[in-house]
């Protein structure tokens, strides 16, 4: 199977990052998804059918682990992308920038509308002080 379409359902994803943090068992991976351990196992057959997983039987007990030669194929793919003048992201830094630049300058706009200019009476005046001299 195409290592593509195996990572095309998002339970198998999961269990592709959950085994890159080590070795796992059928029953340990079941209790990280709300659905049953069969259903578990067919995805792992999967994931093993692209080359992406294997099994080691321990006893009564199936432990799978990622097979890392396995990505080799998505990292590939992935670095052809990059050096094939691939559409870039249609947003730089230099825009983002100027979109920063202008959203502060509008805040400093908006400030100044709304507070006094100095020297000018505000719209709540201070109480008269009185004289106790």
């Amino acid at each position: 199977m195409d290592p593509f379409a195996a990572l095309g359902d998002p339970v198998r994803r999961d269990l592709v990052v959950r085994l890159a943090q080590g070795p796992a068992r059928v029953v340990d991976l079941t209790a990280d998804h709300a659905i049953s351990r069969p259903a578990i196992s067919r995805h792992l057959r999967v994931l093993a059918e692209a080359g992406l997983v294997e099994a080691e039987d321990r006893g009564r007990e199936r432990h799978y682990r990622l097979r890392r030669e396995g990505l080799a194929a998505l990292g590939d793919w992935l670095a052809a992308l990059e050096g094939s003048g691939a559409p870039r992201p249609r947003f730089t830094t230099s825009d983002f920038d100027g979109l920063d630049l202008e959203v502060r300058r509008t805040g400093r706009e908006r400030r100044a509308a709304t507070e006094p200019a100095p020297g000018r009476p505000t719209s709540h005046p201070s109480p008269p002080q009185e004289d106790t001299a």
